[in-house]
């Protein structure tokens, strides 16, 4: 029989942890990082990233090409509205009808649309004449209606996968700001692509929206949805269970935000499935529950995406410092480097909510209001010292932008009740898309009036743009 250790021999029976603080207190790190994590579904999340990166990569791209595109003596909100009006149509209509076409079709036309736009709008003449601006604005309407129908889609379908889906479409959609604007940066200028060679290549990148659903995505959760009505709430949850998912809100649900009473285990059913109902019908009850969306979730989404995008696109242009003081050698270099950490903060703060949730979104979105304020008054009265406190202040919109974007949906997918759950969160999508719609017509003054007061008090770099 083994003798007792003696107390010289103690330090041999310590753990590989304690005898190494330095590897313990990282571990703890990881854990801690990790932790909010736990349960997420990786293919769900690789997917639902893809969705967000892909559905919104084209349109930063169009408009990051806006110069390429029209030429000098066209304005750019020309490329703008044609970017944003048909999506912005498309969410305020295929609510009431995209329910009866399948997801997976969906997909295919998205697809197919997107990469046909990218094409007319990469093959139409170089030149800048009409007829050649005219080719390119019939490409980006395509792929516009592509990337509504896109998101009012992929946000219902983030109804079927969870909190991790959510997350995964927003971080995935903050991360297109960068990809988009950095890719075609990268492209154009420093290796020597040609604009039509980029576009063409740019014209590939739906099919990876279709890789996601039709080979990452577990679809087993939307096969019970597809099945008879004789379905059981028990029969989704093993279909759930295959997938990996835990199936929590397969339970019964009560009556909840949109007032509707949930009075058995078939009650997940969406009212699609209710074939006694007629299309009118189905409108009115539609209707009836975008009034109840409305003050909760649509409105503070409205006013964060009119006051940042007011900020992007009317006053970015002005706010501008002597060259000597700044890191640029052009005033040209300012508006990009604005959009890049405005970018930045957008993607940090849409991939926030696995570690930290808001639940009242309207403070963020009055806050961006303030910032729409405090930089209006800077373009007229360069009261901020320097540069480097405005890129910080930048950061800090884009932070309050994704934080109202991505909290909003996530509060829908906690106080909506089940049933109507899929069709509150395609629905709510059109906020985003009218608040840049209105915000893209309020733009165009706000700039010239900025400007020519500037040059008005002897201040004329925004015409050295």
């Amino acid at each position: 029989m083994p003798s007792p250790a003696s107390p010289e021999d103690a330090p041999m029976l310590t753990s590989a942890a304690d005898a190494d603080p330095a590897s313990s207190r990282w571990a703890r790190v990881w854990e801690k990082l990790t932790a909010p994590f736990s349960g997420a579904d990786p293919r769900v999340c690789i997917a639902f990233w893809l969705f967000g990166l892909v559905n919104n990569v084209l349109y930063v791209i169009i408009l990051s090409a806006a110069q390429d595109l029209v030429g000098g003596d066209v304005p750019k909100g020309v490329i703008l509205v044609a970017a944003i009006i048909p999506a912005f149509a498309t969410k305020l209509t295929a609510p009431y009808f995209i329910y009866l076409v399948p997801y997976a079709v969906r997909i295919v036309i998205f697809v197919f649309l997107s990469t046909i736009g990218m094409l007319v709008v990469a093959l139409s003449p170089s030149s800048t004449d009409s007829s050649s601006i005219a080719s390119k604005i019939s490409g980006i309407i395509l792929a516009s209606f592509s990337a509504g129908g896109g998101e009012l889609s992929f946000m219902a379908l983030t109804h079927f996968y969870g909190p991790f889906s959510l997350a995964s479409w927003s971080s995935g959609t903050g991360a297109a700001g960068l990809v988009g604007a950095g890719v075609y940066a990268l492209a154009t200028s420093l290796m020597g692509f040609s604009v039509r060679t980029t576009l063409l290549a740019s014209a590939c990148l739906p099919l990876a929206m279709a890789f996601g659903f039709f080979v990452v995505l577990p679809r087993g959760v939307l096969q019970a949805e597809s099945a008879q009505d004789g379905c059981t709430a028990v029969e989704r949850g093993e279909l759930l269970a295959e997938d990996g998912l835990d199936g929590e809100d397969a339970d019964t649900e009560s009556d909840g935000l949109l007032g509707v009473a949930v009075h058995s285990t078939d009650s997940h059913k969406d009212i699609r499935v209710n074939e006694a109902s007629s299309w009118w019908e189905h409108v009115q009850t539609s209707l009836k529950r975008m009034r109840k969306l409305f003050l909760p979730f649509m409105v503070p989404l409205l006013i964060v995406f009119i006051a940042e995008y007011v900020i992007n696109q009317g006053v970015y242009p002005t706010l501008l410092f002597p060259l000597r003081d700044s890191p640029f050698s052009h005033f040209r270099s300012f508006y990009p480097a604005y959009n890049a950490v405005y970018q930045i903060g957008a993607w940090v703060s849409r991939s926030s909510t696995p570690f930290l949730r808001i639940h009242n979104v309207y403070i963020p979105a009055l806050l961006q209001v303030v910032n729409l304020l405090l930089f209006t008054l800077q373009a007229l009265f360069s009261f901020i010292p320097n540069v480097w406190l405005v890129f910080f202040i930048i950061f800090w919109e884009g932070l309050l932008g994704g934080i109202v974007y991505v909290n909003t949906f996530a509060e829908i997918g906690e106080r909506v009740p089940l049933e109507v759950r899929e069709f509150s969160l395609g629905a709510t999508t059109v906020s985003d898309s009218a608040g840049i719609c209105i915000a893209g017509f309020l733009s165009m003054g706000w700039e010239v009036w900025l400007c020519d007061w500037q040059i008005a008090h002897g201040r004329d770099w925004c015409r050295k743009l």
